[in-house]
């Protein structure tokens, strides 16, 4: 069996190994365009359960993982100045980079060598094998290509954000509200490695144009937040590695393959960070599709099995990370809120944790969200 993936992403790569690992004799090429040490931005996190999928499927990865991740339960919710924890909330944080280089070794033990700075003018070129893979990112050129096949729906949002990264440490997942004269920005921070912390700053296209950063270089914008989360920051700076705002694009397909092609990861959906991460996605896809040729009498089956069985996970999440992407752009509404009932707002927000689930989790931030409540 002869597969072709365009990508060098965490789905390509994940993919790439666990189909060389049921079958030494496959033929797997994986082409990316850039360079095997390039990565834009800083730490991923994912779940406990996806950690699980991950042993079950090449344990050699996972303890690669588990050699240099940064784990956590608590969630942390900083508003007016004030930090709400709420446990009982397990993520892990590693370098992407890190994570990248893992993959690469892994493929390195299995014979697979990626070819890399390889731009793929046209994927249909790669046709040719039993199978092609387009695990090419969110503007990925397999699904442009068969787009009339695969019927994208690509909705750019109206919030902008950007990723940096920090020497500050921040154990656990924060989330922090600042309140400034252009108007309310929101940062998604957390730990990712002994050194450092991603640190996601968002806000809506009024606070965006109000402070100014369509005429504002990159170093004068990194500056500008900087002095709005500097309580938070602890003095240290935020860390570019190309660092650009940009709009999220929530990416969904009609349909998920064609022929012998199918999409994975970025290229075939997307959840807002709030709640969700592309590397979790990304993994848990090349699990899904790997499985699904466990037995399949055919590639064609093997996809149809891998859309019938992953697409209502995907779905359901991503209505979830939907309601949460919408409360985020609509942040403002809640800032008369208490640092309490901002928190629970948060943690219900999507509706996958409900009062009680929150009860079990943290009883403590439960019984004094309710006494609170009591008194008001």
């Amino acid at each position: 069996m002869k597969i072709n993936i365009v990508g060098g992403g965490p789905a390509g790569l994940y993919f790439a190994i666990l189909m060389k690992k049921a079958d030494p004799t496959r033929e797997i090429n994986v082409f990316e365009r850039n360079a095997p040490d390039a990565t834009f931005g800083w730490g991923v996190v994912f779940s406990d359960k996806t950690l699980v999928y991950v042993y079950d499927s090449d344990e050699p990865t996972y303890h690669g993982i588990v050699e240099n991740f940064q784990t956590w339960d608590n969630v942390d919710v900083v508003h007016r100045g004030e930090k709400i924890t709420i446990r009982g909330n397990k993520f892990t944080g590693i370098a992407r980079l890190r994570l990248l280089n893992i993959l690469q070794a892994r493929c390195a033990e299995l014979d697979i060598h990626p070819q890399y700075g390889v731009d793929i003018a046209d994927p249909a070129s790669l046709a040719d094998a039993d199978l092609l893979v387009g695990a090419d990112g969110i503007n990925s050129l397999v699904r442009t290509r068969y787009a009339e096949h695969f019927r994208p729906d690509v909705d750019a949002r109206p919030n902008r954000y950007i990723w940096f990264g920090t020497e500050q440490l921040f154990h656990g997942l924060t989330l922090t509200f600042r309140e400034s004269d252009a108007g309310v920005f929101a940062a998604h921070s957390y730990k990712f490695s002994p050194e450092y912390s991603t640190f996601i700053v968002e806000c809506d296209p009024e606070t965006w144009q109000q402070a100014g950063f369509a005429e504002r270089s990159d170093d004068d914008a990194r500056a500008y937040l900087e002095r709005v989360f500097a309580d938070d920051l602890g003095g240290h700076p935020l860390l570019s590695n190309n660092s650009k705002w940009i709009r999220f694009q929530l990416v969904k397909n009609g349909h998920w393959h064609h022929d012998n092609v199918v999409l994975l990861g970025d290229a075939l959906h997307t959840a807002h960070f709030s709640i969700g991460s592309g590397t979790k996605l990304a993994l848990e896809d090349a699990i899904a599709l790997a499985k699904s040729f466990d037995g399949a009498p055919s590639v064609h089956e093997a996809l149809v099995r891998f859309e019938t069985d992953r697409r209502p996970i995907v779905e359901a999440l991503q209505d979830a990370a939907q309601v949460s992407m919408e409360w985020f752009e609509h942040a403002r509404d809640s800032m008369h809120q208490t640092p309490l009932e901002l928190a629970y707002a948060l943690m219900t927000r999507s509706g996958r944790i409900d009062h009680e689930k929150l009860r079990r989790r943290d009883p403590d931030f439960i019984a004094a969200y309710e006494q609170a409540a009591a008194g008001a």
